[in-house]
């Protein structure tokens, strides 16, 4: 019998890796039936992507996502062990609205905590963020420090290049298609509007 679950459990997981069901790394706001779905890969450390955060998120926030007219899903696609460490310790958060703060702050104070000598000292400064999100030093340890975590966002990552043909972050997917203009509110609300 315990044989038959250990195969079963391989399989699936190998249908996650080749058909990319894994949810691995994604965050959601706004309306699961939303007609407009934006999807967005992005690396914490990223200076495109904090921009894009800054410039474009809040604002679609504002403008679709509190009318539930867009779902939005923050997608990780990290490029260094400074973001992997990042988004592992998003995950260590209990609410998708802290979560979302969280990234917030990250892309924030990318300028500060992004930077070090080695990754021992990045995940010190990431630590003092996560520490103010009510997470203990041991917590931060255990998701710094869990392979499986790291494996389910790289596996994601692998899946998402493939499946998206992704070279560079942010990569913007609306409704499965490739965003290619400006990264504008401007450029991209025009976008949206096509699609309502």
């Amino acid at each position: 019998m315990f044989k038959k679950l250990l195969k079963f459990f391989l399989v699936l997981k190998l249908c996650f890796l080749l058909f990319g069901v894994s949810n691995a790394g994604v965050l959601e706001m706004g309306d699961r039936d939303a007609k407009i779905i934006v999807k967005v890969f992005s690396s914490l450390t990223c200076p495109h992507c904090a921009n894009f955060h800054k410039n474009i998120f809040d604002n679609l926030k504002k403008d679709y996502l509190n009318s539930k007219k867009v779902k939005f899903e923050h997608h990780s696609f990290p490029l260094d062990m400074a973001s992997l460490s990042a988004e592992k310790i998003l995950r260590a958060l209990d609410s998708n609205e802290k979560s979302f703060d969280l990234l917030e702050e990250f892309y924030n104070g990318q300028k500060e905590w992004a930077v070090g000598s080695d990754i021992n000292e990045i995940n010190k400064k990431i630590s003092k963020i996560g520490l103010k999100y009510g997470l203990s030093q041991k917590e931060l340890d255990k998701f710094f420090n869990n392979e499986d975590i790291q494996n389910e966002i790289l596996n994601s990552r692998i899946i998402a290049a493939k499946k998206y043909n992704i070279t560079s972050t942010p990569t913007i997917i609306i409704n499965e298609k490739k965003y290619e203009g400006n990264h504008t509110y401007k450029e991209f609300k025009k976008e949206i509007e096509k699609l309502l």
